[in-house]
């Protein structure tokens, strides 16, 4: 083999073992961030735990305590209830008032814009072109029934003229 050969081989080899080195020194690195990040979420975990240990105890208090109390019947139209003194309630959720605003606004805008739009549709030149027509073939249709009714009722009064004249003649 030539010496060009084996340099660029030695060469390869060397930039190998840097990638290499730097790979490792890049899983150390996050290994150690990973054991920091670990024990903080291991103190996190001990602490949820105690908080559910906590809430375990509550609710077994409180299921205790509605199992000693006698059962009264439900008031049958009972539609609020004042709390206790010592209940806490949770204050309700906020709602802000741009919320409340868009919610009151958004239909009957809605129906308004829905209203324009038929109007704007309904006044088209297409549209008014169309009932146009529609309106000009109903008169004629309408103008032609009314010359038939009139001739039939011509034919059946000359019809009755006719007998009237047959039994006069008779």
């Amino acid at each position: 083999m030539s010496s060009a050969v084996l340099a660029a081989f030695g060469g390869a080899a060397a930039g190998v073992v840097v990638l290499l080195c730097a790979g490792l020194v890049v899983a150390f690195a996050a290994r150690g961030r990973t054991t920091r990040a670990g024990a903080a979420h291991e103190a996190e975990l001990a602490a949820a735990r105690a908080d559910l240990a906590a809430l375990r105890a509550r609710l077994e208090e409180l299921e205790a305590a509605r199992a000693a109390a006698p059962a009264t019947p439900p008031t049958e139209y009972l539609i609020t209830s004042a709390p206790a003194a010592g209940d806490r309630r949770p204050a309700p959720p906020e709602v802000p008032a741009r919320s409340v605003v868009s919610v009151s606004l958004a239909e009957p805008l809605l129906k308004t814009v829905a209203l324009a739009h038929g109007v704007c549709r309904a006044l088209s030149p297409e549209s008014r072109n169309r009932i146009g027509f529609e309106m000009r073939r109903e008169v004629k249709r309408a103008r032609k029934e009314r010359r038939r009714a009139v001739r039939q009722a011509r034919r059946e009064a000359h019809a009755a003229d006719r007998a009237a004249l047959a039994e006069d003649a008779a």
